[in-house]
């Protein structure tokens, strides 16, 4: 079935447990549309209770709706935005071609983001003989070579010497070399967001824990690990992959474990509303939508705004 808007695409968005899945699911019912994930962590193969992975949430009334990119990285790989923008450029290019409507779904501000702006990523790959070079001098001198590169406003991306020489690798190659940049389509994309007030998220986030801990997630973080997977990897991820890791590790008891686990997400569903109000004050419209109200009236609110 072909939709026809104004819009190329539609974003939908929100902070964690705010139900954003269970809609782009329905409209995507209603419009012959398949689902382009934005979610930084739900990329990965295996990693589906901790990274929220609701399978059963693609499922309308009996039909399967289509979602691309989730599970197409193997746990231990640190996926990043840029790959993100290439491997959305292709979904959406094929969607476009099958005259299929895109709806992006997820609450990685800055996956999201990168779409809707269509900013300029680039790709510098790595190089070893630089790199060993580098690493024979001291943290201060690799700091007045990167300062004749360019003025450092901001140091907290390289407080280490491995972000130096990083940061280094980086300005050397844009000078030096053609950068790899992303060439991203001009796209025209309305954005909703789904809110919660803030007792709801925190009830709601608290109720999502318990119950993904009761379906087994600590096993699945043991698993990983029990397949090789670093620990260090594993806390890198962050949220439940970390304090689940820690806890495995001996450094939290389970209770410990917990609790630190649902502080951290209640602290990450507030930067994730944080980087929407940045999104706004830049200009993009979202779109708001009071998760409360009921799901068939949420889709006849953007079917509205899809057709103005």
């Amino acid at each position: 079935m072909e939709f026809n808007s104004d819009f190329d695409l539609l974003v939908v968005t929100g902070p964690t447990a705010s139900g954003k899945t269970s809609l782009a699911v329905a409209i995507a019912a209603q419009t012959g549309s398949e689902i382009i994930s934005a979610d930084s962590r739900q990329v990965y193969r295996g990693m589906n209770l901790g990274t929220g992975k609701d399978y059963d949430d693609y499922n309308f009334n009996g039909n399967r709706i289509s979602c691309h990119l989730i599970d197409i990285a193997d746990p231990g790989y640190k996926y990043n935005v840029f790959e993100y923008q290439r491997d959305f450029i292709k979904v959406y290019s094929d969607l476009k071609e099958r005259k299929v409507f895109p709806v992006v779904c997820g609450g990685s501000g800055m996956y999201a983001d990168s779409i809707i702006t269509g900013y300029k990523m680039f790709e510098v790959p790595p190089d070893s003989g630089l790199r060993m070079e580098l690493e024979k001098k001291p943290v201060e001198e690799l700091m007045e070579i990167l300062s004749t590169y360019k003025n450092l406003h901001n140091i907290t991306d390289i407080d280490t010497k491995k972000r130096v020489i990083r940061a280094i690798e980086i300005e050397h190659f844009s000078r030096n070399k053609m950068a790899l940049y992303t060439e991203f389509p001009k796209v025209k994309s309305l954005v909703v967001g789904v809110m919660l007030d803030r007792e709801t998220r925190r009830r709601r986030i608290t109720e999502r824990l318990k119950q993904r801990l009761d379906n087994g997630m600590v096993d699945e973080v043991k698993g990983l690990i029990e397949k090789g997977i670093d620990t260090n990897t594993l806390i890198y991820y962050g949220l439940e992959y970390k304090f689940i890791t820690l806890f495995l590790t001996g450094k939290f008891s389970y209770d410990e474990m917990v609790l630190n686990l649902e502080t951290a997400i209640h602290q990450f569903a507030k930067r994730q509303m944080t980087w929407f109000r940045g999104m706004e004050k830049r200009g993009i419209k979202i779109n708001w939508l009071d998760g409360e109200m009921p799901l068939d009236e949420k889709v006849k609110a953007v079917m509205e705004l899809l057709k103005t």
